[in-house]
């Protein structure tokens, strides 16, 4: 289907211009929202009486939209999530979740503008685009986390997820001074048994040798 565009579109082209795009897209999207009209001769005559008033009015959303992207361009929002030890999410943010985060801290967005490829399932800083207007494009930050401190934290370069490997360093160390205890241990027996074997008189016990040799003397 032919249209003409009533402001510039991406990929297809500057206000103005007629386009040939699929019929499902310029019925369900591009005529309903006011995007485009029909190309056709009566469409062509309408389209050039309010060419003004269409450049006025873009000119005004695009001073509109630049003043809110100086604001909100590369600025962090924080969504509140649960999620498992791998920070694997249980359910994901999608662009209704990122709207109303945003919408919360103070700025006016629609959904629309959110130009999210596929939901987010991860805990982490995750960079999204934002379209406030054809020509203006900003980035913020979604920050998605499973407290307010960890979120914190995320911030700082953390990595949430990772295993603290210190309970093993320490078990680890606790073995070898068990192990070391025991070598002791049996070191200090052994010089308890030869404390005891010595003779009443103070002398030290007979050794197995020393016993033969007396046996040999009194045969």
């Amino acid at each position: 289907m032919k249209v003409i565009l009533l402001e510039r579109i991406k990929r297809l082209g500057q206000m103005g211009d007629e386009v040939t795009v699929k019929p499902g897209f310029a019925r369900n999207y591009l005529l309903p929202v006011g995007k485009a009209l029909r190309a056709n001769k009566a469409n062509r005559a309408l389209f050039e009486t309010q060419r003004v008033q269409l450049e006025a009015r873009n000119l005004e959303a695009k001073t509109e939209a630049d003043a809110v992207a100086k604001k909100i361009d590369g600025k962090h929002f924080v969504a509140i999530r649960q999620a498992g030890d791998t920070g694997q999410l249980y359910g994901s943010v999608a662009t209704r979740d990122i709207t109303d985060v945003i919408t919360e801290n103070g700025y006016s967005i629609a959904r629309n503008q959110v130009m999210l490829d596929r939901p987010i399932k991860l805990l982490g800083l995750h960079d999204v685009r934002l379209s406030l207007h054809p020509e203006v494009d900003v980035k913020v930050i979604i920050n998605v986390a499973r407290t307010e401190e960890e979120a914190k934290r995320q911030e700082r370069g953390e990595d949430v997820t990772a295993i603290d490997d210190g309970g093993d360093e320490e078990e680890v160390i606790a073995a070898e001074d068990i192990f070391e205890d025991e070598e002791h241990a049996e070191q200090a027996a052994a010089e308890l048994s030869d404390e005891e074997s010595k003779d009443a008189d103070g002398k030290p016990a007979k050794s197995g040798s020393d016993e033969n040799e007396d046996d040999a003397k009194d045969d």
